[in-house]
């Protein structure tokens, strides 16, 4: 993939009730702090913190009232080994950076989730022998942060391995024994008919293991969709599978479902608005799902004709919008109703304009971490890579730097 009125009351209520909500109290672990109710994790948006020219999280809370985010990605080294990274690149055990922007979260009375896996990159699954070694990769995480929730974002191409499943699926299992309330959460691909062989194989994997997780989220774009009435059909076809897979009865299924949405044009070419973001929630919230996020914050801004040009980008939405608006459908989601007044800013510094790097040549061979420019920006190669143009998808070689 990546990765929606009034105040929900009394099906927020029921909702949380069948969800097993709790307010939990963080361990002694480093950076922890007193956790949200369970609502607050699974209504956070996706935020690249380190890449896709990331906001400023506290001026998102100071426009919308948000209180989560759900940072994004937790990756095996680009150069092999069983330890996290952020985006493959930057070692979690030495990390300064997003602990940064977590301390300015937790300082204005909000809370994080961190996503592992995704779309590029090697996952900890594939690189680590076992579920075993995968769930202690994963535990640093958790330890390092303090945290209370913990998403598996499992896709193309490690939800085709069996054996990398079983290590995340069996990661999962570990954590949530180890780590009591944690708030676990795992996101795969959505399909018109709820999830493809390869979601379903993945749920029978959790079936076999004795696994219940918080919730399984679809992501209903990138799959010939056309608007909301697409995802929700999806969604109740997902019900259905979660029914015959584990046995549950359909309300069961539903407070154990998740939708994880796009924000204005996907990687496909697919729109999804505001309004299809606001029928997603009325469906979500009247069928008391456990989950509802979107892919993604850095996303959640309206283009510039220098920005976007007709793609898909990983720091604009492609469609009319003001900023932050789809961030409020989900504090819509947690039972909060949004600020309608213009808040008090965030002051921010004013941005240093950015030199271009090397313009980018078709011939020539680059490897994780070499940067060049392209149509006014900036771009960074996650992999390596020859004759494939930036910004051609955003889940292709290059990550988008910004404009230059």
């Amino acid at each position: 993939m990546r990765r929606l009125r009034a105040c929900l009351g009394a099906a927020a209520a029921v909702t949380l009730a069948a969800a097993g909500t709790t307010a939990l109290v963080a361990s002694n672990a480093s950076g922890a702090t007193s956790a949200l109710g369970n609502r607050w994790y699974a209504a956070a948006p996706y935020l690249m913190p380190l890449d896709n020219d990331p906001p400023d999280p506290a001026a998102i809370m100071d426009a919308t009232g948000l209180k989560a985010f759900q940072l994004a990605f937790v990756l095996a080294p680009n150069g092999g080994g069983c330890t996290p990274t952020w985006g493959g690149t930057a070692p979690v055990s030495s990390d300064t950076a997003v602990q940064s922007v977590i301390n300015t979260i937790r300082a204005k009375g909000g809370d994080v989730s961190v996503s592992i896996g995704g779309y590029g990159g090697t996952k900890l699954g594939q690189a680590c022998s076992d579920a075993v070694s995968t769930a202690a990769a994963y535990q640093q995480v958790i330890t390092k942060y303090g945290l209370h929730a913990i998403d598996f974002d499992l896709e193309e191409p490690e939800y085709e391995n069996t054996a990398a499943v079983r290590n995340e699926i069996g990661a999962a299992k570990i954590l949530q024994q180890n780590n009591p309330g944690l708030y676990v959460s795992v996101t795969t691909a959505g399909t018109a008919d709820g999830t493809g062989w390869f979601g379903k194989q993945m749920l029978l994997e959790a079936k076999s293991q004795g696994f219940t997780p918080n919730n399984f989220s679809i992501m209903p774009f990138d799959g010939g969709f056309n608007g909301a009435a697409s995802q929700t059909s999806a969604l109740t076809n997902f019900n259905t599978i979660l029914q015959s897979t584990f046995g549950w009865d359909q309300a069961t299924a539903y407070a154990h479902e998740g939708f994880s949405g796009m924000n204005g044009r996907s990687d496909t070419g697919e729109y999804f608005s505001q309004a299809d973001f606001q029928t997603v929630l009325d469906y979500a919230t009247s069928h008391h799902m456990d989950r509802f996020t979107f892919w993604s914050l850095n996303r959640d801004r309206q283009c510039t004709p220098a920005d976007n040009g007709g793609r898909t980008s990983g720091t604009c939405s492609s469609v009319t919008q003001n900023s932050w608006d789809f961030a409020k459908y989900s504090v819509k989601f947690s039972g909060v109703t949004p600020p309608t007044g213009t808040p008090t800013p965030t002051p921010t510094p004013t941005p240093t304009p950015t030199s271009c790097k090397t313009a980018w040549n078709a011939s020539a061979v680059y490897t994780a971490g070499d940067e060049v420019s392209y149509g006014k920006h900036n771009w960074k190669a996650k992999w390596w890579t020859q004759n494939e143009t930036p910004g051609a998808a955003e889940w292709g070689p290059w990550q988008d730097e910004g404009a230059c």
